[in-house]
């Protein structure tokens, strides 16, 4: 009885220490966890690479900062991903229409991108140009439900490891679809080239004409703005150097596109709330209606155009609410996890304090005056 005793005392100290994964969000903020495992870490020409296994599950680390998780990285995927591709085939008459039929992706290493444009029915080809192939090669072999093989040999499916900045500056090929899964723009950074003006100004003329759609990931974008989020009189110029790049990057494509919109959700994995930047060119009536879009105009596009991708195989359960498709040939909305026409609408809907910090930077990126997120 007391060797049980003391053996439960133990297990019980022992529970309290334990190894930690440790990211810094914002100065002064940090997010930490138990790190149960390490798949995989490794240091490419271009970044350090790593696969732990979290709090959050299995996640892809590069350079120290989250890229995705098990847990949650669905939401961003998917959020980056279907508003353009569906707002692409609205534009070109919707469900009658044949579009987006041709997609290019800058970035998306983890595969799990080019998975949820593959699953449009609309999509005859999926350009991805991503500069570090390891990272490609890493995601195939420890994080396979985020897209592996089963993206990486779609016969719709070309990856290029390369320059997503060369390749569209020199690129004759037109796409319905520019989507932008790249790294933030830190100063040590590959991805810096991939937020200024003048690439906007160029994937703006690879874009096709009438149903042209560019999206990009933004950083973060809180509910309520970190007090470092936006450049301030009262701080000096070390503490505005890095802020975030949310009202840049929106400013920036607004310079180029007819329409900038700014959206956001909440990625727990990330510590914060994470924004994204729709862009295209149309009538003013265009831009307010992707954000008031009836929902079921959205759930009857899911249902017509989404399916399945084969050899993807499926997240193992984690959270009670987050559906997992069952069958290899699954359709519509047994195929998505979060975003359907609900969903679309509470993305546009930006915080009150948001906007209201967004309206005071008017800061544009361009490659003279490069701006940095912390």
């Amino acid at each position: 009885m007391a060797d049980s005793f003391d053996d439960s005392i133990t297990q019980h100290q022992r529970s309290k220490s334990a190894f930690k994964y440790c990211e810094d969000v914002a100065p002064g903020l940090a997010l930490e966890m138990d790190l149960n495992a390490i798949h995989h870490t490794s240091i490419s020409e271009f970044q350090q690479i790593q696969v732990i296994d979290s709090y959050f599950g299995r996640t892809l680390v590069t350079d120290g900062k989250t890229q995705s998780a098990e847990h949650d990285e669905f939401v961003y995927h998917e959020n980056l991903v279907h508003p353009a591709m569906f707002w692409s085939a609205i534009l070109s008459n919707g469900s009658n229409g044949t579009g987006p039929k041709s997609v290019f992706i800058g970035g998306g290493g983890e595969l799990a991108t080019a998975r949820e444009v593959l699953r449009h029915a609309s999509v005859e080809r999926c350009v991805m140009v991503d500069i570090d192939p390891k990272v490609v090669d890493v995601c195939c072999k420890y994080l396979p439900e985020w897209g592996g093989k089963g993206v990486l040999e779609h016969p719709k499916m070309t990856y290029i490891a390369g320059d997503a900045h060369e390749y569209l500056m020199n690129t004759s090929e037109k796409f319905d679809v520019i989507i932008m899964d790249i790294s933030d723009p830190v100063e040590a950074g590959p991805g810096i080239a991939l937020y200024t003006q003048e690439f906007y100004q160029r994937a703006s003329e690879v874009l096709s004409k009438e149903n042209g759609v560019f999206v990009t990931q933004a950083g973060s974008a809180d509910y309520v703005p970190h007090p470092h989020a936006f450049p301030e009189e009262r701080y000096g110029e070390e503490e505005n150097k890095e802020t975030c790049c949310f009202s840049p990057i929106k400013n920036t494509l607004a310079s180029v596109f007819d329409h900038a919109i700014p959206y956001t959700c909440p990625i727990a994995s990330f510590g914060e709330d994470w924004g994204f930047v729709i862009a295209f060119n149309g009538s003013s009536s265009n831009a307010l209606e992707i954000t008031n879009l009836d929902p079921q105009t959205i759930d009857n596009l899911i249902e017509e155009r989404i399916r399945q991708v084969p050899g993807v195989p499926a997240h193992r359960y984690r959270s009670k609410g987050v559906k997992i498709a069952k069958s290899a040939d699954a359709k519509g909305s047994e195929v998505l996890k979060q975003y359907d026409g609900v969903v679309h609408r509470r993305l546009f809907a930006l915080s009150k304090m948001l906007r209201e910090a967004m309206k005071s930077d008017d800061r544009i990126m361009t490659v003279e005056n490069p701006i940095f997120m912390y």
